[in-house]
């Protein structure tokens, strides 16, 4: 049953040390922007972008590799520099992530990033926060530009909603624990199979579709509000 976390909110009996694993989707869930569009900004196609976007993460777009395939092609020629302008100047931690992922560290869950953004930003991200693992999209990118395509692979061409279902599945064999002690924490509709999957899915300021789907809600505050509903310190 769907729960949100208002400031009246009473906490449940579960703690964050009944868990094991906690994943966490990257663009406005464990960050405060959607990279894709912010690349496009830069490039001059941002509200294409951006519009593609929302339909996606609202699920009135339900091919999502075909969504990101079109949102990438928009981006051909555009400079690598950008992604890091990108990364040194719009992207910032959303309120609470570094509260909530040093709690999960010191209670021993294991932390990972599952986006269907990019690594350019996902390998950053996981050595600033030491993160255990990531799963992302790859984009080519040919004489410091990109080309407007991603590089498939090994476990498939794209990460949509299932790809990301199969890494916290993955994790959950190779740490030999039920998925029913994993978090999975998302905000849009490619985040719903990995949240159904999980023990605890919690919706972080999300899509109406996520929120309805989702164990528990947080619509105020940081994802550090998590931490009041498990009993965990700060």
């Amino acid at each position: 049953m769907n729960k949100t976390l208002s400031p009246s909110s009473s906490p449940s009996t579960l703690r964050l040390s009944d868990f094991r694993l906690i994943a966490f989707d990257m663009d406005s869930t464990l960050i405060d922007i959607e990279t894709v569009d912010e690349i496009a900004d830069i490039a001059g196609c941002g509200p294409e972008v951006a519009a593609i976007t929302e339909a996606t993460m609202r699920g009135e777009i339900t091919d999502y590799k075909d969504s990101l395939r079109r949102r990438v092609a928009l981006l051909r020629g555009v400079p690598l520099s950008a992604l890091q302008t990108v990364y040194d100047e719009r992207l910032h931690l959303n309120p609470g992530a570094e509260t909530l992922i040093d709690a999960c560290k010191r209670a021993g869950l294991r932390v990972v990033l599952l986006s269907g953004g990019f690594t350019f930003f996902t390998d950053r991200l996981r050595e600033r926060l030491q993160l255990d693992d990531t799963r992302s999209n790859v984009l080519e990118i040919e004489e410091g530009r990109l080309t407007g395509h991603m590089l498939p692979q090994p476990w498939g061409d794209i990460c949509d909603g299932d790809a990301k279902k199969d890494k916290l599945l993955e994790c959950c064999r190779a740490m030999d624990i039920s998925p029913a002690q994993a978090i999975a924490v998302g905000d849009g509709a490619n985040d719903l199979p990995m949240m159904r999957v999980a023990g605890l899915s919690v919706a972080y300021h999300a899509k109406p579709t996520v929120r309805e789907a989702a164990t528990l809600a947080i619509d105020e505050g940081g994802l550090d509000r998590l931490l009041d509903f498990l009993n965990a310190s700060r």
